[in-house]
C-alpha cells in the first residue's frame, strides 16, 4: 500500500516504521486527498484519533497526527504533517464524522484551526480561556488567572 502511495504521489509521502508501527509524513497540501483515498481505497474506515504536537524550536512548530484502523485489513497506521503557527488544515469530518470532537480537541488545545470545521470552538476549557494548554510554551502550572478570578470570584491557587 505504503508503494503504491509513493508511486501516485512522489516526495509528497515519506513512509516511515517506528518499534514497527507504520506511519507517513505527508505534505499538508496531500492531506484531504490523502485521507479520502485511504478510507476510500484502502478501507480505513475509522478515524481512532487525531492529536498534535508542539515543537516550539522548529519553523513548522507543530506535528498533527491522524491514528486510522481498517477493520478489513485489521491493520491501523499514523498520517502526521508537519504546519507552522497559523497555518490552518481542511476538516476530515467529511471523511470520519468521529473528526469532529477530535479536531475541536486540537484546536482546544493547541491553537489549530480546521478550515471547514461545522462548530470549531473549545471542548474542554471554557470558551474564554486564553492560551492552549498542550504547547510546550504554557508552563505546567500557567493557568488563566483572569478567567478564574472573574468566573469563580477566587485567586488563583497557583
Amino acid at each position: 500500500m505504503i508503494a503504491k502511495l509513493k508511486g501516485e504521489y512522489g516526495s509528497g509521502i515519506e513512509p516511515l516504521t517506528y518499534l514497527g508501527q507504520n506511519y507517513m509524513v505527508v505534505d499538508r497540501s496531500l492531506i484531504p486527498e490523502l485521507l479520502q483515498v485511504l478510507r476510500n481505497e484502502e478501507q480505513f474506515d475509522y478515524c481512532v484519533d487525531l492529536t498534535a504536537v508542539h515543537y516550539p524550536k522548529r519553523e513548522k512548530q507543530f506535528d498533527v497526527v491522524w491514528v486510522l484502523y481498517s477493520f478489513a485489513r485489521n491493520e491501523r497506521i499514523r498520517v502526521k504533517t508537519l504546519i507552522a503557527e497559523g497555518e490552518t488544515l481542511p476538516s476530515s469530518i467529511p471523511v470520519w464524522a468521529t473528526a469532529n470532537w477530535l479536531e475541536r480537541e486540537v484546536f482546544d488545545m493547541f491553537g489549530i484551526k480546521f478550515d471547514g470545521h461545522p462548530d470549531l470552538k473549545r471542548i474542554l476549557l471554557p470558551d474564554g480561556w486564553k492560551g492552549h494548554p498542550l504547547r510546550k510554551d504554557y508552563g505546567i502550572l500557567q493557568q488563566d488567572n483572569e478567567w478564574v478570578q472573574i468566573n469563580l470570584g477566587i485567586e488563583s491557587g497557583q
